[in-house]
């Protein structure tokens, strides 16, 4: 992990291989649903098939009902298309290694890990929409940074949320790691002031801010997570390191659409994809990364601690298509 450099943890390479070995093997558990509703049915549209015009239409159809989203689905038959031309493909099951190929490309087009972190503290603001999962995966990453061995300091910015800011303190009492709070109802941005405050003068290596999310009032949210990010960012001096938008799988489609409103109020850095064991649509991943020209940094798949892992194409995809190991080493 990229903070190890930094805080100065230290893990054995059995365990994280070990841990990676598990987190694979719950993707593979996670993405069954996906696998049926999009994988299996491209297998049964490629087996026994010429190549043909009726042939990339099904695919297409596949790809739309997976929550590939209309845009990316149709850049992916178009791919397929002129790759069956160029390297003369006439029979329909050599195309599936070449769909694994276009879907692991588009992925790591635009993907990226979590920013390096350069100066303490390291600050992360965590943006979306109530019930996507924000504060389990605010938890989630507190877990992850303290269990190597960073100063943690949470910063519970929901203000409006009835219950938001306790939960939050619940979280941070079990992982056994500090909050700044104030009362319900009171200024998100005077929140944040006294966050990084705090985390410069306790000498804290990862702050994560929480946000609200209520995008019946976009106007105000747009405007509240604007002004939040001003004094994040005037009161550290420089940049934020992460503006994680976090984002429920099963929501399909809405995500996108969720996203561009998000991107209208900060500038965010990348998307943590929540619930991913729970849909039959993961292809939404695709229409991310494609549409919104926009890493998956994070992905859930399960309510444990560990069950929110740095996003790799590769491993997604060995997973997507059913592979047991890894296809293609990151660059």
């Amino acid at each position: 992990m990229f903070w190890k450099r930094m805080f100065g943890a230290e893990k054995k390479q059995e365990q994280e291989e070990k841990a990676e070995r598990g987190f694979f093997q719950k993707l593979v558990s996670g993405l069954e649903k996906t696998k049926q509703g999009f994988v299996d049915k491209v297998e049964q549209i490629m087996t026994g098939r010429k190549v043909d015009e009726e042939l990339f239409e099904e695919l297409e159809e596949a790809l739309i009902q997976a929550d590939c989203g209309v845009e990316t689905s149709l850049f992916l038959v178009d791919q397929l298309r002129e790759r069956a031309k160029a390297e003369k493909i006439t029979e329909a099951e050599q195309l599936k290694a070449v769909l694994v190929e276009e879907v692991v490309q588009l992925l790591q087009k635009n993907a990226a890990a979590l920013k390096t972190p350069e100066e303490r503290p390291y600050v992360l603001m965590v943006v979306g929409v109530n019930g996507a999962g924000k504060t389990t995966t605010i938890a989630k990453l507190a877990y992850r940074f303290k269990q190597e061995g960073a100063k943690v300091l949470l910063a519970a910015g929901d203000t409006f949320r009835a219950g938001a800011i306790e939960q939050l303190e619940v979280w941070a009492n079990r992982i056994g790691v500090e909050l700044i709070k104030h009362q319900e109802g009171s200024d998100p941005a005077a929140v944040a002031y006294d966050a990084v405050n705090a985390a410069k003068a306790r000498k804290t290596d990862v702050l994560i801010l929480d946000t609200a999310g209520r995008l019946q009032t976009k106007v105000n949210l747009m405007s509240e997570l604007a002004k939040v990010h001003r004094v994040v960012q005037r009161e550290l001096g420089r940049d934020l390191d992460e503006i994680l938008l976090v984002v429920d799988a099963t929501t399909g489609q809405n995500a996108l659409s969720q996203a561009k409103i998000f991107q209208e109020a900060v500038p965010l850095t990348g998307i943590a994809l929540t619930k991913l064991d729970g849909t039959a649509k993961g292809g939404i991943v695709l229409a991310l990364a494609n549409e919104l020209e926009l890493a998956v940094k994070l992905v859930g798949v399960g309510e444990q601690y560990e069950d929110l892992q740095d996003f790799e194409a590769n491993t997604f995809a060995a997973a997507l298509f059913g592979r047991q190991e890894k296809m293609l080493d990151n660059d």
